[in-house]
């Protein structure tokens, strides 16, 4: 009955999940990843709108299984059988982070889209499609790189005529520019950049202002259009007219963008529409200049020639911002005999840290097993052979009491050194493994030493002292005997105590891992903690694992160890009792 019982637990825990159909075999892990349009607050429906995926120790633990570039990811719809374009903003599997861009094909208000993440092919090539993350409204985007000016991502290479803008890397999505009052972007005028009158045009970027600027230029499209920043005020002029939003903040990532359309010019900020005025009458065709005496930092810059709405602006807002809660990331499943065991999502999210200290309590479990085993042989055979001792002990007469006494070979005394040599040894003729013995051993010696060996010195009596004597060493040989017995005990008592210790300073680290990765990528939400977390757990599980079968060991040889010692107790002072009556006085 318990042993069905538990190997119906260890079945349920550690045999693989069965999962559905594969999109394709020749890949061997997959991710699903879930966009809500509930938790980005979408009014209404998107389409073709490019969603930013945010990998990190804190969701994705599967990096050392993918090629060095990340290109053997590939991104599939919810139906498990339909491609979506995507390309890699940043990937560092060395920090284990990773920024990806996948275009969805819809995204209905209140509603969640599925997606798979499909990884693990060394043989594959890279199948990254930056221009078609896009829809063909997307006229311009700056990802901004570590190296050189920013390369526009779209079909339409809106290329930088001038950049002098230095590269920040600690911005909100991987690296940002950073404007420092006279640095500039400087763009081209081109057909996919104008706004012709009756059509539509949006601008956004992530902005963070450092201080209150003083007539900063965000964006300025000839003379016809800038959109300005008067100490933290976003402000719009436009043919003649001024639009102004409310103040920013100093020292915060501001989603910013401005709409163009024949329903009006319209402020958003954070994915809200925080102004709206008359349409721009006219068109715009003319050359773009980008932080115009600006202080602060931009990112995630992208122009459009069509009017993104608050709901595009939104989903930007959650999907790509730290306080973001949009993007859930599932676990991860192994195409392996059709399913996955959480314990290998587990184990591959467990960092280095976690394993050394898992290392180390493997180590302490090792050597408990050993001693306890061994603990438990040498008990098993001192228990034998000291029963056998006493068997024949107690079938002496008082003539014929030095009768079980035999020399010790050199190879005895050594081995006698260590109870489990001496358990091991295959000559057991006697008593060699009793405790019982020896000290009767050196009772014996001691009454020789104190009579002699001639017939005369045998007859004489031993005085009180002698006997006192006699005790002493007894009670000497029953303290060297119990060292003996207890010897390397202290080992399982450090596992007890120690691999707890040890498993939980592991979790700590771990935890703190997980949290500072999640920082750093902005990526904030249950399914980006979990897999780290529980990974970290893993230390403690490990630490526990070490010190309950010590605790049950210790427990249980301990117990034993003192049976032995009674018994060796309660026979120094029968041995005695026999030596004062046959040699007393």
């Amino acid at each position: 009955m318990t042993t069905r019982f538990y190997l119906s637990v260890f079945l349920l825990l550690a045999f693989p999940a069965l999962a559905q159909a594969w999109w394709n075999e020749e890949w061997s892990f997959r991710k699903q990843i879930t966009v809500d349009g509930a938790a980005a607050q979408l009014g209404g429906g998107l389409s073709e709108v490019p969603v930013l995926l945010r990998l990190h120790t804190g969701n994705f633990g599967y990096f050392q299984d993918m090629k060095a570039d990340g290109a053997d990811l590939r991104f599939v719809a919810g139906d498990d059988k339909t491609p979506l374009k995507y390309h890699i903003e940043r990937f560092d599997p060395i920090n284990e982070m990773a920024l990806v861009w996948v275009k969805l094909p819809t995204l209905i208000a209140g509603a969640k889209e599925n997606i798979w993440m499909y990884y693990g092919n060394p043989a594959v090539a890279d199948a990254q499609d930056g221009a078609g993350s896009y829809d063909t409204a997307q006229a311009l985007v700056y990802h901004f790189t570590e190296q050189g000016a920013p390369r526009d991502v779209t079909a339409y290479g809106n290329q930088p005529a001038r950049s002098a803008v230095l590269p920040e890397p600690a911005a909100l999505i991987g690296v940002g520019a950073r404007f420092d009052g006279n640095a500039v972007i400087e763009i081209a005028a081109s057909p996919s950049l104008q706004y012709l009158p009756g059509k539509a045009w949006s601008f956004s970027t992530w902005l963070k202002l450092e201080a209150p600027q003083q007539k900063a230029s965000l964006l300025r499209m000839g003379d016809d259009l800038s959109l300005s920043l008067d100490g933290l005020v976003p402000t719009v002029q436009y043919g003649g007219s001024e639009l102004a939003g409310p103040a920013l903040s100093v020292g915060e990532w501001h989603h910013l963008a401005l709409s163009l359309s024949q329903d009006g010019t319209r402020i958003y900020i954070d994915g809200v529409e925080a102004a709206a005025a008359a349409p721009l009458a006219g068109g715009l065709d003319a050359p773009i200049t980008i932080g115009l005496g600006l202080t602060g930092l931009l990112d995630e810059l992208q122009i459009a020639s069509s009017a993104r709405g608050a709901d595009w602006f939104k989903l930007a807002v959650y999907t790509q911002s730290a306080q973001g809660d949009a993007v859930a990331y599932g676990g991860d499943e192994q195409n392996q005999s059709g399913g996955n065991s959480y314990f290998s999502v587990i184990l591959k999210n467990v960092t280095i840290d976690g394993w050394v200290v898992i290392a180390i309590l493997a180590v302490m479990a090792v050597v408990s097993v050993l001693v306890m085993f061994g603990k438990a042989w040498v008990i098993t055979r001192v228990r034998r052979d000291n029963q056998a001792f006493l068997d024949d002990f107690r079938k002496l007469g008082a003539d014929d009491e030095d009768k079980l006494d035999a020399a010790e070979s050199e190879e005895e005394r050594e081995l006698a050194a260590s109870p489990f040599l001496m358990a091991l040894a295959t000559k057991h003729d006697h008593y060699q493994s009793s405790p019982l013995y020896r000290i009767y051993h050196v009772g014996v010696q001691e009454i020789r030493n104190r009579q002699g060996r001639t017939v005369s010195a045998q007859a004489a009596a031993l005085s009180g002292a002698a006997i006192n004597a006699i005790r002493a060493s007894l009670d000497a040989s029953l303290v060297r005997e119990t060292q003996k017995l207890n010897n390397q005990m202290v080992l399982l008592t450090i596992a007890i105590s120690g691999g707890p210790f040890l498993g939980l300073l592991g979790t700590v680290v771990g935890v703190m891992i997980t949290f500072a990765a999640i920082a750093a990528s902005g990526d904030v939400n249950i399914n980006a903690i979990a897999p780290g977390i529980a990974a970290a757990l893993v230390a403690t599980v490990a630490g526990l694992a070490v010190a309950i079968p010590a605790l049950f060991g210790y427990n249980y040889l301990g117990s034993r160890i003192r049976d032995i010692s009674a018994d060796m107790r309660v026979f120094v002072d029968e041995y005695l009792g026999r030596i004062a009556e046959h040699h007393g006085q």
